[in-house]
């Protein structure tokens, strides 16, 4: 875990730095300046509009009585996708751009659910609960 943070917080920033170090003696200070604002806008905008319908779908499956799982994935799929957008970097924004893609959140959406239900299934699983860490019982079932 801690090699997996020192990587996100060190060698994926350097990595972008580069990048936009290249990308600045190919384009120009200013042409690469201007990708990283319009990235970022243009980001922020998708962020919101997407966050946005999400919104809508939670109102609306609660309004039906619908506990709104899968729009609650999505939303922190969005959120995360958001800040990845408006932190500066080439790599960055194509991930934030491939997260907010519809089609691969779902696969995203999938994938976490089969973790986390590998998770629960092997008893490796501990959720917090008024300062005190409990493991999930049997009794306590992942539902798709």
């Amino acid at each position: 875990m801690l090699i997996r943070l020192i990587l996100l917080f060190t060698v994926i920033p350097l990595i972008e730095l580069y990048l936009l170090i290249q990308v600045g003696k190919c384009f120009g200070a200013f042409h690469t300046i201007m990708i990283v604002l319009i990235t970022g806008i243009i980001g922020g905008l998708l962020a919101r509009s997407q966050g946005l319908s999400v919104q809508r779908q939670i109102r609306v499956d609660l309004q039906k009585g619908i506990i709104p799982t899968d729009s609650l994935i999505d939303g922190c799929f969005i959120l995360i996708a958001g800040a990845l957008l408006i932190t500066p970097g080439m790599i960055t924004d194509i991930f934030g751009f491939v997260v907010m893609v519809p089609l691969f959140r779902g696969w995203l959406k999938k994938r976490l659910k089969e973790i986390l239900k590998r998770k629960f299934q092997s008893g490796r699983f501990q959720y917090y609960s008024s300062g005190q860490s409990a493991n999930w019982n049997e009794e306590d079932r992942f539902v798709d």
